[in-house]
């Protein structure tokens, strides 16, 4: 559990897109360190199947529990974010499906952070290895003023969150989430 409860008062509101909850791990505590108070964000339309999406979404309120940081799940339409991707189907990993669906996931955090009132916003999709956290930080501060342009996976920030998810003893998915990055 978290131990800083005496300075949540003093701290920077900040909502957090979580792709998944083995990245809330260290992104949280990073993120606290930093002088931010965290509201988690599940938003991720891309999960394909819907019980891949469940499974992910049950392993987020876990951390969200041993983390204690208040979790928001977002809407899941696969059908919609598939719509958006139309026509990039054949896209390589890391190519012009996975910008449209970085906006697609960063704007409804974007506009759920100005809902809220919450200033700042952040996305624990910079964590992973296989993302371009510069194209994620890109998009994210065009969309919102206040979004935080962190690299997560840099100073461990990955092992970190592999540690945390082995600790707890976590599923830990094989793919983006995409039907077309789960080939």
């Amino acid at each position: 559990m978290y131990k800083g409860y005496h300075r949540a008062a003093t701290m920077k509101k900040v909502l957090l897109h979580i792709c998944c909850g083995i990245c809330a791990g260290g992104v949280v505590e990073k993120l606290r360190q930093d002088g931010y108070k965290v509201t988690g964000y599940f938003y991720n339309p891309n999960i394909y199947l819907a019980e891949e999406y469940e499974r992910r979404l049950e392993v987020v309120r876990d951390a969200s529990r041993l983390l204690d940081f208040e979790l928001i799940a977002g809407p899941y339409n696969n059908i919609v974010w598939q719509e958006r991707v139309q026509g990039l189907e054949e896209e390589p990993e890391g190519g012009k499906r996975c910008s449209v669906c970085f906006r697609v996931r960063l704007q409804k955090a974007a506009d759920k952070a100005r809902e809220l009132g919450i200033k700042y916003l952040a996305s624990t999709l910079s964590v992973s290895p296989h993302k371009n956290a510069p194209e994620i930080n890109n998009i994210g501060q065009e969309l919102s003023k206040g979004f935080l342009p962190y690299d997560f996976k840099k100073q461990n920030g990955f092992r970190k969150t592999m540690d945390f998810a082995k600790e707890h003893n976590f599923y830990r998915q094989h793919y983006c989430g995409c039907k077309f990055g789960r080939k």
